[in-house]
């Protein structure tokens, strides 16, 4: 585990990058995942990496896999020191069935069994559409639905041959319910994972498998939002002006959801798409939500106005 002193410089650091965000601590109690192996499929890096290190804290086995071998070596070798649990890094492109499989074999091998899997693999391009070229649609559509549906049926018939129950956790988003111009391959894609969540948790729950996924809002990982808004548009474009509560999210909060339906506290939880977005895709959503832009006098005008 992290020392105290590790802990509180760890806040205090993000205290002054973002003064905005609370400092999150885990949420449930040591060892809640004792006893799980957990795949994470792009766990060497962001987001991915933030909800395995949580996992490793609660007491379970972790396996990362990306197309980057090197990458996840180094962060395994981090995410251990860090937590002192075990983390095994395996390359796999989950594109490719046959390397997902691999995986697999090379976690049985490590672990004895897997119990849960944390899709987490995506792509995305941030693009007018007929920019876009039919690889890039490709790219995505192949590594968001097509690698996460390779890795369900790839663990899925294992589990069921073996009689073993497990867990699905996908990684969705907002817009795979309303779609979204300039990201529509991604949206395309998710909107699939969704649909194959809520379809295998139908199907599947009879092996005492259970599939649920999450829906994150804006949480900021190193280089992502530059890559895809360069230059000041990121800064122009911050998400937290669009958030009810005026906020980003924070890594531990979408760790703590993660861990909590990755648990057995979840039993009973099967289908869901729980959305952690501080209210964003509501106010999106809601025709005359802009209206928080209305001063106080403008209101006072209008009610004067209804009066007459």
């Amino acid at each position: 585990m992290r020392g105290n002193v590790q802990m509180q410089e760890e806040a205090e650091r993000k205290e002054k990058i973002n003064p905005t965000i609370m400092n999150t601590q885990g949420m449930l109690k040591e060892n809640a995942l004792a006893g799980k192996t957990i795949i994470v499929t792009g766990g060497g890096t962001g987001l991915g990496r933030a909800m395995g290190t949580y996992f490793l804290e609660l007491g379970a086995n972790l396996v990362i896999t990306s197309r980057k071998l090197e990458v996840l070596q180094q962060a395994a070798k981090e995410m251990s020191e860090a937590t002192g649990g075990q983390v095994l890094p395996v390359a796999c492109d989950v594109r490719d069935y046959e390397a997902v499989e691999k995986v697999l074999d090379a976690a049985e091998a490590e672990f004895g069994q897997v119990t849960h899997v944390l899709n987490n693999a995506a792509g995305n391009f941030v693009s007018p559409t007929e920019r876009l070229s039919p690889r890039a649609f490709d790219a995505v559509i192949d590594i968001v639905l097509k690698g996460t549906a390779n890795v369900s049926l790839a663990m899925g018939k294992r589990w069921i041959a073996n009689r073993q129950p497990g867990v699905f956790l996908n990684i969705v988003t907002t817009y795979a319910f309303t779609g979204s111009g300039y990201v529509v391959p991604s949206a395309c894609a998710k909107a699939g994972v969704l649909a194959l969540t809520r379809s295998l948790a139908v199907e599947w729950a009879k092996y005492k498998i259970r599939t649920n996924a999450i829906a994150p809002g804006p949480f900021p990982t190193k280089g992502a939002w530059s890559r895809l808004l360069p230059g000041d548009l990121a800064k122009k474009l911050d998400p937290a002006q669009r958030i009810p509560v005026g906020r980003v999210g924070e890594h531990q909060e979408l760790a703590n959801l993660a861990a909590y339906l990755m648990s057995d506290y979840a039993a009973f939880i099967n289908g869901e798409v729980v959305v952690i977005d501080g209210g964003e895709w509501l106010k999106g959503a809601g025709e005359f939500n802009f209206m928080d832009m209305v001063p106080g006098d403008m209101w006072d005008m209008l009610e004067k106005m209804r009066g007459k």
